[in-house]
């Protein structure tokens, strides 16, 4: 259960590898090179003796309501600071393990249609003869937009949460010994569409990336600042849909700064190829950093 956000990944995540098909599930790993196999099959038992003896006698007069006041608040805070301290912890191995190989790690976030995945399909095309790209792709079910990058012949592994609303650094570690990345290359890590809970699970990217189209109102970055305030880079999408929504590009741009004075932002549109290349260039000077 994460306590964040009240998901929970039932069963644990699903790691499919497109590649050939391949399931692996839950396997409590630690780090893309760390892992615990524990096989819990149906021969596998524990004997833990609960001996719980329900001969309770209060002969005691209290009232119950009131000594319980306000300790399930206080559980969920300590819950909260446990759950991201431990994911702030196994995402600093990731990032230390992307900057041994020499890997740019960007995590894409948005809400579901904002264009993530046709943003990734535009920019593999353009760009897979120039940089080494892979994918990891993130949803709640199914593989549709992992088959769509396969079809532009990237490498690609789909993580399933299942219940749970966004990636967080362990499951990233397993997509990583799945999709085995190559050094010096850029790994696109298209998070569960969604602008609030993947703005709190650093997956040791080296930058986040949050993508928002002029459909969804231009008062986002105030509704959701968290998102805003994390993200390196903003890019609105969609603009060729200006003359049909009412939308102020300005005001977003101007909402988006108050929140987040160091955000870049790039508008575009995907499907008509408009300022694309404003985009590239940005991912070049992250991976001549990186």
């Amino acid at each position: 259960m994460c306590s964040t956000c009240g998901c929970s990944g039932d069963g644990g995540p699903v790691v499919t590898d497109l590649s050939d098909g391949g399931k692996h599930s839950h396997s409590h790993e630690h780090g893309p090179g760390h892992s615990h196999g524990h096989d819990h099959g149906p021969g596998h038992s524990h004997d833990h003796d609960h001996d719980h003896d329900h001969d309770h006698d209060h002969d005691h007069d209290h009232d119950h309501a009131t000594t319980v006041t306000h300790q399930p608040s206080t559980r969920l805070v300590d819950l909260e600071v446990e759950v991201l301290a431990k994911n702030d912890l196994l995402a600093a191995r990731n990032r230390g393990w992307f900057e041994g190989r020499g890997i740019l790690a960007l995590n894409l976030m948005s809400s579901p249609g904002a264009g993530k995945t046709s943003l990734l399909e535009r920019t593999i095309r353009d760009l897979s003869s120039e940089l080494s790209l892979s994918v990891i792709e993130g949803d709640q079910e199914t593989v549709l937009d992992a088959e769509r990058i396969r079809a532009t012949g990237c490498r690609v592994v789909q993580i399933n949460t299942g219940s749970g609303c966004h990636l967080d650094a362990d499951m990233l570690a397993r997509g990583l010994r799945t999709l085995d990345p190559p050094a010096q290359s850029v790994v696109f890590i298209e998070n569960v569409g969604n602008l609030v809970c993947p703005a709190l699970f650093d997956l040791g990217e080296a930058s986040k990336v949050v993508i928002m189209s002029v459909t969804e109102g231009d008062d986002k970055p105030l509704k959701y600042p968290h998102m805003f305030r994390a993200a390196d880079v903003l890019l609105l999408n969609k603009l060729d849909l200006l003359p049909y929504v009412n939308f102020d590009v300005e005001r977003c741009i101007g909402y988006a700064k108050q929140i987040n004075p160091g955000i870049e932002v790039l508008t575009m549109s995907v499907t008509r190829g408009d300022d694309l290349e404003r985009w590239y260039d940005w991912l070049r000077r992250q991976v001549t950093a990186a």
